[in-house]
């Protein structure tokens, strides 16, 4: 069998849509309708990727807590929201909570599985053997591109795939502007450029709760992102 993916969706006849076009693209589908009887089989085994509707049955927002108890089992997850709710306010919310990406259920179906191939290629990127440029050290980062690990100082950083490849994209060119159209690209992401920002502000924040100080990101404005090299 393919991949595994996960969906969850209370909607009856839109679960079984995804499920019958996913299993029709070679993936190993499951399918749940609540938050409790995803978390119960996800306890035992993981997806390889989850699709998750951010309200589920009598929860409004229990798309949110699933992907809060995702994470606490898997740092590196693949989290993808596709929802009814295309709020700017709801796709932040989503991203600062750990989803690799945030889709409206509007979206055509190529699109959708365009998505979910860019999260496993960044997925299968991380599993390939290491070479020199897969281990990069910038100062007090470490990145591990074959672990998809990260640390500052020593310390590790919870990172999600996304997460992971922008850095990775940033710290390769250490000074050297990034627009977000370019992170896109080297993180083999299809965003718009609000969910490249949400994911820099997650970063930083992931970053800051190690280190107060940490200031290496630099927003350059109108163009993009850089690497700041630590001084000395």
């Amino acid at each position: 069998m393919g991949r595994r993916i996960a969906i969850v969706e209370d909607d009856r006849t839109l679960r079984e849509n995804y499920a019958d076009v996913l299993r029709r693209h070679g993936y190993e589908v499951s399918v749940y309708s609540d938050r409790p009887s995803a978390m119960l089989a996800f306890r035992s085994r993981l997806p390889d990727l989850a699709v998750v509707d951010i309200g589920l049955g009598d929860e409004i927002d229990g798309g949110f807590a699933l992907c809060r108890e995702l994470r606490a089992l898997s740092a590196t997850l693949p989290i993808l929201f596709l929802t009814a709710r295309d709020s700017e306010f709801d796709s932040v919310a989503g991203l600062r909570l750990g989803a690799d990406d945030y889709l409206s259920k509007d979206i055509s179906l190529p699109h959708l599985l365009a998505r979910i191939a860019a999260l496993f290629r960044r997925v299968d990127a991380a599993g390939t053997d290491a070479s020199a440029e897969d281990v990069i050290d910038r100062g007090r980062l470490r990145l591990d591109a074959k672990r998809v690990l990260a640390t500052w100082g020593g310390q590790r950083v919870d990172l999600t795939v996304t997460e992971f490849w922008i850095v990775h994209a940033l710290a390769r060119h250490p000074g050297h502007v990034r627009s977000r159209e370019q992170l896109m690209g080297e993180a083999q992401m299809v965003v718009d450029d609000a969910t490249v920002t949400s994911h820099v502000k997650r970063i930083r924040k992931k970053f800051h709760s190690l280190d107060p100080s940490f200031d290496r990101i630099e927003s350059v404005y109108g163009l993009g992102y850089r690497w700041s090299p630590e001084p000395g």
